[in-house]
């Protein structure tokens, strides 16, 4: 079977320049599946990326979604040192092909008619010009030079298929290694007929098989076992092993990675070398006599044991983010349906601490105890002390707990002072310091409805006051005396809390809870957020509304919320309606970030009403559509997004946004439209800019006013035509006259 590819090229010398200086990534490089050899480097493919290490100068180098790749999740890869190519296979089903002109993005695979399970890519050995897939459905042949699929031979029988786990070719035969026996078939017109590889001597050897590949001699493994031959003899290595995770036979080398350890053998099956890692293992390599091992949580580890590797998060989970003085928290639990806790991660949280990430022993040292944490916060007057909170359904692990240099300080159960009626009770899921730095933390199912927590520090214990307002909560916000809590479960809302600065006192206390009386488009709320100019803004699972001036609002009978209109293909439309809405964030110049669940995220104006961005997984490197969380920091603009699949940041236009001008920069600069067809943008404006730009001579031939921090220039004049190649000048004042700011543009049509 033939199949042309639909292929869609992506040349890293020629993407966008959005695309590659305004993206990063926070994607953990831990997990280490393959290694192969380069020449004088190393490449190693982790779950959400490629990293390239070079032994003689212990560089470090990074591919990833931010920066050419197109997917996450990889499954399999190879890599040919003599043609410079790599293909990265992913669980999905796509490859990606590394040549030295560019990355190729192949999202036609082979599928045979009816076929409805796992696209996973399982295994990828490269050879020459061709290389051999192996997949859930069986095994193709994949040619390199013209990214197509050749011959596809699916392992079908009466609809039921036979996996292929990995397979090789040698000597103008494919063997492959499926649950059911170790096979060949050579490359001929009988290639794609199953029975064919069932029949004798294509049926070498029945059995549960797990790896296969050759080079000077032909290797395969159960989970215990190996053996190696010519392709048609076969002797046994003589060692059971535990558990293989991977087999590697070179021109005089056959290379076992058993669960912690390596084993090195010649083509004879004499031992040469063994490696006790003592750590979970993936793959190894010997590159220039010395052993490489792939681990599964510190990279690659040389003979001394040594962790190689990008800098980077434990994992990849991601769930909310918490930034401070350029530090990083980073909670990794999650929740099923808004009410019950989902499958624990039993991971604990990560920190960057401004030069490295840290992933605490407490959490590697304690597997007792049910980790889902939801959320990670430190203490702004003393950034060393920091909150997290355990959603669990354990009553020996839920609660808030405190960490003093990522080290465990205390466990604040959440018996607390009330009796504990069961796993359901009494679940911290939010935490928020305010500005008098009280921590607050929002609490589901209290013995009467849901609550929050007040961290008493004097008694350094949790008080908590009960709200007899239904039985689920998300995360807190607070500010200027004010409590936020959305409620998505049941007959859910939003309530909204002035405790007005005194959280040790309730009785003061006045709150509102809002519901559809109150103009919401269900009474299930997700996300909250307030504005720069002090409007709630609330997302829910059915939309977007905005409540001005909450704390006065609170006072009326019946306040309500406001939709926000827009017009689509002419016609008049709500902002959002029937989308839930994950997260809501605010950057310094009041522009909306909302992250829709299973949309991507939308950047927008100050009012809602013009969408400036649209990120999703297709059209940027977002890891995926669901983004769980989304901060900013004003002083960089750098805008994080953390999502289950990793952290993604993106460099936004507007930082640190105030009355006067910042530090102005124009980019792209100079403009050259073979390189860039975009806007020009211009950041570190002030919050309210007036903008002329002039050509050399002095013309005027744009102006504008820009409010929020930043303008782009479409590069068009007054009249709506490109301007010609030049030089081109942009005068700025602020609004009331007493700062200015000039700057040149150079264009190059």
């Amino acid at each position: 079977m033939k199949k042309i590819l639909l292929v869609i090229s992506f040349f890293i010398t020629l993407i966008t320049f959005a695309q590659t200086s305004k993206w990063s990534d926070l994607f953990s490089y831990n997990n280490v599946l393959k290694i192969r050899e380069d020449n004088d480097r190393l490449i190693s493919a982790t779950e959400n990326g490629i990293f390239y290490y070079y032994p003689s100068t212990g560089e470090v180098k990074k591919l990833s979604k931010a920066n050419g790749l197109h997917d996450v999740k990889i499954s399999a890869f190879d890599y040919n040192a003599a043609t410079q190519t790599g293909i990265v296979g992913y669980q999905n089903g796509s490859l990606d092909v590394i040549t030295p002109n560019g990355v190729f993005l192949i999202v036609d695979i082979p599928l045979a008619t009816g076929y409805n399970g796992s696209k996973k890519i399982n295994h990828i050995s490269i050879n020459g010009d061709k290389a051999v897939i192996s997949a859930g459905y069986g095994v193709s042949i994949f040619n390199i030079p013209r990214r197509e699929f050749g011959d596809t031979a699916f392992f079908a029988s009466g609809g039921v298929y036979e996996a292929v786990n990995s397979a090789v070719i040698k000597d103008n035969f494919v063997y492959v290694a499926t649950g059911l026996g170790l096979k060949r078939h050579e490359l001929n017109s009988t290639f794609a007929i199953y029975s064919e590889w069932n029949a004798s001597p294509n049926l070498i050897q029945s059995g549960n098989f797990r790896k296969v590949d050759a080079n000077s001699v032909v290797a395969f493994a159960t989970g215990n076992q190996v053996r190696f031959g010519n392709g048609s003899t076969f002797s046994t290595i003589t060692r059971t092993f535990g558990d293989i995770r991977d087999l590697r036979v070179t021109d005089n080398q056959i290379i076992v990675t058993d669960q912690s350890q390596v084993y090195v053998y010649n083509t004879s099956g004499v031992q040469q070398k063994n490696f006790n890692a003592n750590e979970e293992l993936n793959t190894a390599l010997v590159y220039n006599n010395t052993l490489y091992s792939g681990t599964k949580i510190y990279g690659i580890y040389n003979e001394q044991k040594d962790s190689l590797k990008p800098d980077g998060p434990y994992n990849n989970t991601s769930y909310k983010l918490s930034l401070l003085n350029n530090n990083i928290w980073v909670s990794t639990g999650q929740r099923a349906s808004y009410d019950v806790a989902g499958i624990p991660s039993y991971l604990g949280y990560y920190h960057f601490d401004g030069t490295k990430w840290i992933y605490p022993t407490y959490f590697t040292q304690n597997p007792n105890i049910v980790f889902n944490i939801l959320d990670v916060v430190p203490n702004p007057s003393n950034p060393s002390e920091v909150f997290f909170t355990n959603y669990s359904h354990y009553s020996n692990s839920k609660g808030i707990y405190k960490m003093t240099n990522d080290a465990f300080t205390k466990s604040y159960l959440t018996e607390l002072n009330l009796i504990d009626l069961g796993p359901y009770i009494n679940r911290p899921v939010g935490c928020s310091f305010d500005e008098s730095n009280n921590l607050l933390c929002s609490v589901s199912h209290t013995t009467t409805g849901i609550g929050f927590y007040y961290y008493n520090r004097q008694s350094d214990n949790f008080v908590v006051t009960n709200i007899p307002v239904n039985q689920n909560v998300q995360k807190p916000l607070t500010k200027d005396g004010m409590l936020y809590i959305p409620v998505p479960f049941g007959s859910g809302g939003m309530l909204v809390y002035n405790y007005n600065k005194t959280p040790a006192t309730s009785s003061d206390d006045t709150f509102k809870f809002l519901n559809k009386n109150n103009n919401l488009p269900t009474e299930r709320c997700i996300s909250v957020a307030i504005d720069k100019n002090d409007d709630l803004w609330i997302g829910t699972m059915e939309g977007l509304r905005v409540l001005s001036n909450p704390k006065s609002a609170i006072l009326e009978d019946s306040p309500q919320t406001n939709d926000i209109i827009i017009e689509e293909n002419g016609l008049a439309e709500e902002l959002f309606r029937d989308a839930l809405l994950l997260q809501i964030a605010v950057d310094s110049g009041n522009q909306k970030w909302v992250s829709v669940d299973g949309g991507g995220v939308f950047y927008l104006s100050p009012n809602g009403d013009k969408t400036i961005y649209h990120f999703t997984k297709a059209n940027s490197p977002l890891p995926n559509d669901s983004v769980t969380d989304i901060q900013i920091d004003e002083k960089t603009g750098k805008v994080y997004f953390a999502t289950l699949d990793g952290i993604m940041v993106y460099q936004g236009d507007v930082a640190e946004v105030t009355s006067n001008f910042g530090d102005v920069l124009v980019y792209p600069n100079p403009v050259v439209y073979a390189q860039y067809k975009g806007n020009v943008r211009i950041r570190g404006l002030a919050s309210k800019t007036n903008i002329r730009i002039t050509d050399a001579a002095g013309n005027l031939v744009h102006s504008a006013v820009a409010n929020g921090g930043y303008f782009e220039w479409n590069l068009n004049n007054q009249r709506g035509v490109r301007v010609a190649s030049g030089i081109y000048y942009v005068l700025m004042t602020n609004e009331d006259g007493t700062d200015k700011a000039t700057a040149k543009i150079a264009v190059v049509n």
